[in-house]
């Protein structure tokens, strides 16, 4: 009796995984920017252990090798938004007001299994846009392995100026579902904010301009005093801030106000981008979005001379590196499709930034952005997000387009 209740109990308890020796042609760390040739990486549960030239496996070990490949840190997304979907599939408008809040989750769903599949094991997304708190639970869904997808900080609502979101165009008074939360005056925004982190928010998103009306420019909306109760409270509560600017007005208060990144600042001067430089802001540039809109709705073919509004784009991206901006890697991935969110590093690419530096925002760069102290880098300690690309994307980023391998936390996702 004994012996067969020891035999149930052996049988019930959970299985202990192997050790993994990682032998890829060489190891690209996310800080260094030419990679290790010939070095080979030892996990054990979900951490690194190891890694370097001469690494053995202990004994039990499985070792994968991973011929021709660049093994890298898992990949970290910046700028997405998991719960829209390209609007050359359904405009925006649309998305908000039609699409039921289950067909919008069961997407979201699919969009961060394909983005996981694609090599980014963390991903921050910046707003549900109409689907509530959603992005909440799709979080504890993948922490809780019920359905895969990367590492997520979410935001939920957004909280933007009453009346300067949309959807608009519809008769006045009427209640129509908003795609962020909105307020008015300090008491209200403090008030989204605490909502938003009782709700599960672990980042918190304002936008510090917009336009107000169809056909009008972008003009700011969250006066200082707001951005800076709204700024205060959130990181009193822990949360860092992203916020969306565009105009150099809208990124100077966002600054002052104590942002912790920009997200699009299109329109950023180089007075702008040297005090983001001297408060340490981050600059989410978002070029892959700006060339999605212009193939949408200016019939841009990818050809050059872009559109002047891609242009534009570049041009901020490239005057926040000359200003030693710290950039941050993120697409706005949703307007285009999920699981390409490479997109936007062949765009800053194109714009100006050798590859190297690609593949260092897109890892150490943006853990250290995101205070994400545990991922980021190939090294002894650092949870084990892994991923290894066909070639050397450090010379040539499109190559994390070929993803031979994907490990999250120790489990192989894509591979061998």
């Amino acid at each position: 009796m004994k012996r067969l209740l020891f035999m149930l109990l052996l049988a019930a308890a959970p299985a202990v995984a192997e050790p993994i020796l990682l032998k890829p042609a060489r190891v690209f760390d996310g800080v260094n920017p030419a990679p290790h040739e010939g070095w080979s990486v030892l996990v054990d549960g979900d951490r690194i252990v190891a890694a370097g030239p001469n690494v053995a496996a202990p004994a039990g070990a499985r070792t994968i090798d991973l011929p021709g490949t660049t093994l890298t840190p898992g990949l970290i997304e910046g700028h997405s938004h998991l719960f829209l979907h390209p609007y050359n599939e359904t405009l925006w408008d649309d998305q908000v007001l039609h699409e039921p809040l289950a067909l919008r989750t069961a997407r979201a769903v699919v969009h961060a299994e394909r983005t996981l599949n694609a090599g980014f094991t963390t991903e921050r997304d910046l707003g549900t846009e109409g689907a509530g708190f959603a992005d909440v639970g799709l979080k504890q869904a993948i922490d809780q392995g019920i359905v895969p997808g990367p590492r997520l900080l979410v935001s939920t609502k957004a909280i933007v100026a009453r009346g300067a979101y949309g959807p608009k165009g519809f008769e006045p008074g009427l209640a129509i579902p908003q795609g962020a939360q909105e307020v008015a005056g300090v008491d209200e925004i403090v008030r989204a904010v605490r909502d938003q982190v009782a709700g599960g928010a672990t980042i918190i998103k304002f936008y510090a301009d917009y336009h107000w009306g169809k056909g009008e420019p972008t003009r700011p909306t969250l006066s200082q005093a707001e951005l800076n109760a709204g700024v205060a409270a959130a990181h009193d509560a822990g949360r860092l801030v992203a916020v969306h600017a565009t105009t150099a007005e809208g990124m100077r208060r966002a600054i002052l106000a104590g942002a912790d990144t920009i997200e699009h600042g299109y329109n950023g001067t180089p007075e702008i981008f040297k005090l983001m430089h001297d408060r340490g802001t981050a600059l989410c540039p978002t070029i892959a979005a700006s060339e999605a809109y212009a193939r949408y709705f200016e019939h841009w073919n990818g050809q050059e001379p872009a559109p002047e509004s891609v242009q534009e784009n570049r041009r901020s991206f490239q005057l926040a590196m000359k200003s030693g901006v710290p950039i941050c890697m993120g697409g706005d991935v949703g307007v285009y499709t999920h699981g390409q969110n490479w997109l936007e590093m062949d765009a800053m690419q194109r714009a100006g930034m050798p590859a190297a530096q690609v593949m260092i925002a897109a890892t150490s760069g943006n853990a250290r952005i995101l205070h994400l102290e545990d991922r980021g880098q190939v090294k002894a300690g650092l949870l084990a997000d892994l991923d290894a690309f066909e070639g050397d994307p450090t010379r040539d980023v499109s190559a994390v387009r070929n993803v031979k391998f994907v490990m999250k936390g120790g489990q192989i996702v894509r591979g061998p």
